[in-house]
């Protein structure tokens, strides 16, 4: 195998990303829209007043106590600026560069950035590395697919110019079957997922980590069916699906939880591994922390912090105890430390 070359910028900033075996463990809780929902209506459940306070404070407890176990989290400014600062010093930061959600009045589901950011700003904010959302749909028409393509290429690009690695999570979509958790999307999960990474892997797009779907969706797998679902994949597909993978992606690639219970994720992290899918770590979200905004909400700051050091410690250490087992370090995929060349990009650029 060639030797890989990576600037020193990007190299020093994985690692720290990663825990002493390469594996990035990392805790996400950058959720924006979807944040602001969950607490509203977890407020009004117990009859309190919900206000954005109440969001800031989450996210900082959050990062404060749960970062002590992971080897870095992901954030936004926005709502987690008070969590950006009480983070363990030992984790590494990945901060959230686009806008979130998109415009559903138009047709392609388009990413955009935030307008007040750029890399460089969040180089001086202290972060590791950018993390940007894109929905793609592989099959969708040439124009819209071009667009993306192009948005990627000058990411990439800028994230070269800035020497900050930078994680680009791909969710799937097809406006043809609108419902995400119904068995015909199932059915096409797989194609979606596979050719997405399959594309951005590509040199082109120089994304040092694409964070990614579980390529099929749980619920639908032979042995693991619920609500009397009928199964869409047998366990032979879906562990040949994990292993197909693996020839598709040439750069480190780790899962995004998607707001399954922490069970499920316990579930595909562990069926994928044992299936021999070379994942390099997870950002694990709602699966570690979701039950705690209920808690939060009910009986307040002193709750959430018991709460976190009970159960949402143990969410999280059973998922690093998974990645101990089956994960791989992310410069493996490169042929290992020993085949990687670091170069000082700061030399290039004299």
């Amino acid at each position: 195998m060639a030797k890989k070359r990576i600037s020193r910028g990007k190299f020093d900033k994985l690692q720290q990303l990663s825990n002493d075996k390469g594996v990035i463990a990392a805790l996400a809780i950058d959720q924006r829209g979807s944040m602001k929902r969950i607490m509203k209506a977890a407020a009004e459940k117990y009859g309190k007043e919900y206000n954005l306070d109440m969001v800031y404070e989450f996210k900082e407890l959050v990062s404060q106590e749960l970062t002590k176990f992971t080897s870095a989290i992901l954030i936004d400014e926005e709502l987690g600026f008070k969590g950006m600062k009480s983070k363990s010093p030992k984790s590494g930061l990945i901060l959230s560069y686009e806008e979130t959600g998109y415009d559903v009045n138009t047709v392609g589901r388009f990413p955009e950035l935030l307008p007040n950011e750029s890399l460089d700003r969040i180089l001086a904010k202290g972060a590791d590395a950018a993390k940007v959302l894109i929905y793609y749909n592989p099959n969708d028409k040439k124009e819209i697919n071009d667009v993306k393509h192009a948005f990627l290429e000058r990411l990439g690009n800028e994230a070269l110019a800035a020497d900050i690695p930078v994680f680009v999570e791909i969710v799937t979509y097809d406006d043809n079957v609108p419902d995400a958790k119904s068995p015909e999307f199932a059915k096409e999960k797989p194609q979606l997922v596979l050719d997405s990474m399959k594309e951005f892997s590509k040199d082109q797009y120089h994304i040092d980590v694409i964070k990614a779907e579980i390529p099929v969706n749980w619920d639908f797998v032979e042995g693991y069916t619920k609500n009397g679902n009928k199964a869409v994949y047998s366990q032979d597909e879906v562990k040949k699906i994990f292993q197909d993978m693996n020839s598709l992606v040439d750069r480190p690639f780790i899962y995004l939880s998607a707001g399954v219970p922490a069970e499920t994720f316990r579930a595909e992290l562990t069926f994928a591994g044992e299936a021999g899918n070379n994942y390099s770590g997870i950002l694990g979200g709602r699966a570690t922390w979701l039950d705690g905004v209920e808690v939060y909400a009910k009986d307040g700051k002193q709750a959430l912090i018991d709460w976190l050091n009970g159960q949402g410690k143990e969410n999280v250490e059973e998922l690093n105890d998974i990645l101990n087992k089956y994960a791989t370090p992310w410069y493996e995929v490169y042929g290992g430390l020993d085949n990687i060349e670091v170069f000082d990009r700061k030399v290039m650029t004299d």
